[in-house]
């Protein structure tokens, strides 16, 4: 019989990959998300690409960093797409902009603004990044049940950490800054670099994508003169990003 071909970036088969997945950023990140699956194991990593696999519910599920930015991302979706996964939940992390998003609390996204190239390639402009909606459902039922402070609405998503963080160094510090004020203004919850893009190839490949954050940061609160301190402990997002897929799981086997 013939070996199945691993695909090329993240170096797994379709005998590796569960049809159910959490997609962290950091590689890092990876084995705390797999020690609360059942029976998790390393399957590959290569490049940005660190994969676990275990189970929730009975079910396979894989565990796959996708690094930073929508390309990697959507690089990750695909390949394991073709492996038989149909289901995709993002733990990332955020910085907050409405001023009632605090580091530490956890942003459940409805929906991502399109400041980023990379779901231009799948969709044009007019259609709309939005997250499935009972993924987004559990993941915040998930979040009310952990009694962490929820937030729930649209993420701006974006292809430069810089542009956000530094705008008035860029050439185009006008354009940057009048966008981040339009965000502000329609209450946008968070920046982030990895949603638009999931959700948009979640579409194109008629798949299922949500997407939950632990809030780092909110420079807008800052800037207002509201206190906060940093955090950059991600265990929150984690727990929910873990109980919202368990969520969706027994939803799916008719629990």
């Amino acid at each position: 019989m013939q070996a199945m071909e691993k695909q090329f970036h993240i170096h797994c088969t379709s005998e590796d990959i569960g049809r159910y997945c959490i997609l962290p950023g950091d590689p890092g990140r990876v084995p705390a998300i797999a020690a609360l699956l059942d029976d998790a194991k390393q399957v590959a990593y290569n490049r940005e690409y660190n994969v676990y696999t275990g189970y929730l519910l009975g079910e396979k599920v894989t565990v796959c960093s996708t690094g930073i930015g929508g390309p990697s991302a959507a690089i990750a979706m695909e390949e394991l797409h073709k492996c038989g996964a149909d289901t995709f939940v993002r733990v990332g992390t955020c910085g907050g902009i409405d001023l009632d998003v605090q580091a530490g609390d956890v942003v459940v996204a409805t929906g991502a603004i399109r400041y980023e190239h990379t779901s231009m390639e799948y969709a044009p402009l007019e259609f709309p990044a939005v997250a499935d909606f009972h993924i987004a459902y559990a993941l915040a039922e998930a979040v009310k049940a952990k009694g962490f402070p929820l937030h729930m609405g649209v993420v701006q998503c974006k292809d430069s950490f810089y542009g956000q963080h530094s705008p008035d160094k860029s050439p185009v510090h006008y354009e940057l800054q009048q966008k981040w004020d339009s965000w502000k203004r329609l209450g946008v919850k968070a920046s982030e670099m990895e949603s638009a893009a999931m959700f948009v190839v979640a579409s194109a490949l008629g798949c299922r994508c949500g997407s939950c954050f632990h809030v780092i940061w909110n420079q807008e609160r800052e800037a207002a003169g509201l206190g906060q301190p940093m955090t950059e402990d991600t265990s929150a997002a984690i727990e929910v990003g873990v109980e919202g897929l368990k969520r969706v799981i027994a939803q799916d086997l008719g629990l």
